[in-house]
């Protein structure tokens, strides 16, 4: 496979625009609403150690090979396995890796657009003062009377999934690029707003750093070890084809292991600047830190209803969490798109059409499973629950398992030392034994513990 070949799609116009891109994608609503919570919960600083420990041995060599192998293919993730797997002179059906990883990005958009909604719906709720002088039981009614209605989720559900698809429809260069390139500084801008706005509060700035950051090692049990490792898996995109694409758009001469390690930290850095930004608010107005859409939807509100600068801080929240929502969407749905583009001659704007028609009508089986549909279950879960199971229980850990052990095990080791370029021969033996066999291992032990074995 030459170094000269490129995407047909296009290529990242330099290393930071893939670092933009790669973050948007890693950085996405868990980092803010799941994040901060476990590591409160799980013994601060201790929790901290345990998952940048789990980032290193799992996360990034396994987000180097995802890269690596989209690089080197220049193609869709199922092509790429393909292409790969023929090299590698093993079985061809190593393509159904491929195949779970488009499909697992695409079911994933599916309900992940209409949460991204709620935050679009609530931009609006924050602006037109919705949450003013509102305590707890008046914002709980007000989010159960949201979900509630088909038709207002139907209609945020369909907005963000318009705002997803005319970027991607743009291409690499003039649609993803540039929507990264305005969107994650425009993060970072607001994120640190936020964090100011939380050092406002004093004691209750420092009783949220203490929450986040001082070690409590007799809170870090072994479920709150493998909850740090699952995680390091989770945050950075792994095993859905989103950082295979990209890798392929990727330029020869960008460094795999340095670029990954930037974006690790970065994706980090947000989810950490996250907490100290949330929990200070949530200490201030009295109320318990929680996780997940109840601390976003229901706690945080509450906060910013009655506070000074409250009106502000709460809209440039939901806005910043809209940007971080959609920086992920647009990941998820083009692994899809270049699939349709290369192997069903359509133009990008007819697979743009066809898979945002699909997803979003996906979309409206998680949009009734809060209301209309909420007492129809399959396997006991609603349609967004097993959606959700389906991806994140099952598709992802096997995704990323497998992607460990064909870079590890099945391509030929000239081609991987060739591809990553490693600074020396030690590094690149390091990432073989990471590899090989501490992250699959690490994978696995996930993959039990997310099923409910371990």
């Amino acid at each position: 496979m030459t170094d000269t070949k490129k995407s047909i799609h296009g290529e990242w116009s330099s290393r930071f625009a893939f670092i933009l891109a790669a973050t948007g994608s890693a950085v996405g609503l868990g980092n803010i609403w799941k994040f901060p919570y476990i590591t409160g919960e799980n013994g601060g600083g201790a929790f901290v150690i345990v998952y940048l420990l789990c980032v290193l041995l799992i996360g990034i060599p396994i987000m180097m090979a995802e890269t690596m192998l989209g690089r080197r293919s220049r193609q869709n993730p199922i092509n790429t396995m393909i292409t790969l797997a023929d090299e590698a002179g093993a079985d061809k059906n190593w393509h159904y890796l491929g195949w779970m990883g488009v499909t697992a990005g695409f079911l994933i958009l599916s309900y992940y657009s209409v949460i991204a909604g709620w935050a679009s719906a609530y931009v609006l709720k924050a602006f037109t003062g919705s949450f003013f002088g509102a305590d707890a039981p008046a914002i709980k009614e007000l989010f159960d009377g949201f979900v509630a209605s088909p038709v207002q989720l139907a209609f945020w559900h369909t907005l963000f999934m318009l705002a997803t698809m005319l970027v991607v429809v743009r291409g690499v260069n003039t649609g993803l690029e540039k929507a990264v390139r305005f969107l994650m500084p425009s993060l970072f801008v607001l994120l640190m707003l936020l964090v100011a706005y939380a050092m406002t509060f004093d004691d209750y700035y420092d009783q949220g750093i203490k929450f986040l950051f001082t070690p409590d090692f007799s809170k870090l049990t072994a479920n709150g070890v493998l909850t740090a490792m699952g995680h390091a898996f989770f945050t950075l995109s792994l095993g859905m084809g989103a950082i295979m694409i990209y890798g392929s758009y990727l330029p020869k001469d960008v460094s795999i292991s340095r670029t990954v390690f930037l974006i690790a930290g970065t994706d980090t850095a947000v989810a950490l600047l996250a907490g100290i930004a949330i929990f200070p608010i949530v200490f201030a107005a009295g109320l318990e830190p929680a996780a997940g859409p109840g601390l976003i939807f229901q706690t945080l509100p509450v906060a910013f209803g009655n506070m000074t600068g409250g009106w502000l801080f709460g809209i440039l929240f939901f806005v910043m969490l809209v940007f971080a929502a959609l920086s992920s969407s647009i990941s998820l749905i083009e692994p899809a798109v270049a699939w349709l583009i290369e192997n069903k001659d359509m133009t990008r704007q007819q697979a743009c059409i066809w898979s945002g028609s699909v997803t979003w009508l996906l979309g409206l089986g998680t949009v009734f499973s809060f209301n209309v549909w909420s007492e129809f279950k399959i396997f006991d879960r609603t349609i967004f629950q097993l959606l959700d199971y389906l991806t994140a229980n099952l598709m992802l850990p096997i995704g990323g398992f497998c992607i460990a052990v064909f870079a590890g095990w099945i391509m030929k080791q000239q081609h991987t030392e060739h591809e990553l370029d490693m600074p020396n021969p030690l590094s690149y033996q390091v990432w073989r034994i990471l590899i090989c066999y501490v992250s699959p291992a690490a994978v696995f032990l996930v993959f039990l513990h997310v099923v409910g074995v371990l």
